[in-house]
């Protein structure tokens, strides 16, 4: 099948037939990136798409190489999330990082004899018209989601992931990204982020157990706020909604779970700790001690056995580059190599280090996630799940 020529007076001309001719929905994803390279004169251009670990860049398509992440040119771009321009001897190869919105999606590869502002503009166009499709089209496209695994997926964890929102959300304001270890045994811990045009809402949920059971429980906790956070419920009206939910449907189960909101404009960030390790302040490049160590209420789902007292909401305010982490006790109680406990501070001191890069707030948290699993010999004891959230208010 070849794409309609442009001419010269409209030289993206082949791109726009193609778009108009309303066939994107019926393609596979690879074909998409054939037919539209093509259309734009990238003869070839290859999409690698980010495993879920995010170790590896796995080609769309054969017969590409999966490539590094750390130590490879479109790795660099993706760890960037920047355009990356590696000379060869025969050709010049651009690398683009793919994101839709604040996700980063994986890279895509374009080479040609010789560069010029043309090539460049066309390729940043595929990588914007590819990005969102890719979001869409892993939404239903099986092919897609196998290419970003390496090995088979628990149940637990697939019936967790289909749940969870993107990875990584935000705005040139505030951005939060999560990860989850072990990524694909993963049993009863949860992570939500969403935005409102003021607000950011996120929440950290760790579920009794490591099973079908304790997933179960982190998906009722999970959907209960959503349903409330969309009526417009407050803090302590999210976590009556959760207690509620799993007072009436899992009576027997509960769950630990830090929920935050920020305002976007003030950095006021309120939050309720039921049960759950207190969140941690990076300002800077220094951990600010006991920032946000409160005494926690009781974890969702027991107060009608253990208390009626209301649930405490705290406040702190952040300043402009302030990161807060949200986490669940797998990470605490991960153990390195020689069977020792890596622990609050050797944690804490991951985060300072993996900050001090100045590297955007994903990759942070992707080499942050990686020093714990590289330092425990890739075993981790419980589930393992952090939320970074980052807030860069306009300057005055």
């Amino acid at each position: 099948m070849t794409a309609v020529e442009g001419s010269a007076d409209d030289p993206d001309g082949g791109l726009t037939g193609f778009l108009a001719g309303g066939r994107i929905a019926e393609l596979d994803l690879s074909m998409i990136v054939t037919l539209a390279a093509e259309a734009m004169g990238l003869a070839a251009a290859v999409v690698y798409l980010a495993d879920l670990q995010q170790r590896q860049l796995i080609p769309l398509a054969a017969p590409a190489e999966p490539l590094a992440i750390d130590g490879s040119a479109g790795g660099w771009a993706y760890r960037k999330q920047d355009l990356h321009i590696e000379e060869g001897a025969q050709e010049i190869t651009v690398w683009l990082p793919l994101i839709d919105g604040a996700e980063r999606l994986g890279v895509l590869a374009a080479s040609t004899p010789a560069m010029d502002p043309s090539f460049l503009l066309h390729c940043r166009a595929l990588a914007a018209l590819l990005a969102p499709l890719i979001t869409s089209k892993r939404a239903y496209k099986d092919s897609v989601v196998q290419r970003t695994r390496t090995e088979p997926m628990g149940l637990p964890a697939e019936m967790l992931r289909a749940l969870l929102p993107p990875r990584t959300i935000g705005t040139p304001r505030i951005v939060s990204t999560a990860v989850m270890e072990p990524a694909y045994e993963i049993g009863g811990d949860a992570y939500d982020h969403a935005l409102t045009p003021t607000t950011l809402h996120a929440a950290v949920v760790d579920a009794m157990g490591h099973d079908l059971s304790s997933g179960l429980t982190a998906t009722v906790a999970l959907a209960a706020c959503r349903n409330a956070r969309r009526t417009g419920s407050d803090l302590s009206e999210l976590t009556t909604a959760v207690d509620a939910a799993l007072g009436e449907w899992l009576p027997d189960q509960f769950c630990t779970a830090v929920l935050v909101q920020l305002d976007l404009a003030t950095g006021a960030l309120r939050w309720i700790n039921c049960g759950h390790p207190p969140p941690l302040l990076v300002r800077g490049q220094h951990l600010v001690a006991e920032a946000m160590e409160r005494e926690p209420d009781v974890p969702m789902g027991l107060p009608a056995l253990l208390t009626d007292a209301p649930r405490q909401v705290h406040q702190i305010a952040l300043e402009p580059g302030d990161r807060v982490l949200l986490h669940t006790d797998g990470i605490t109680e991960a153990r390195l190599a020689d069977g020792t406990e890596f622990g609050a501070h050797r944690f804490a001191q991951a985060v300072i280090h993996a900050a001090s890069t100045g590297e955007p707030a994903p990759e942070t948290l992707r080499r942050l996630i990686h020093s714990v699993l590289d330092a425990g010999g890739n075993k981790l004891r419980d589930d393992a799940t952090i939320l970074l959230l980052e807030w860069n208010p306009p300057l005055p």
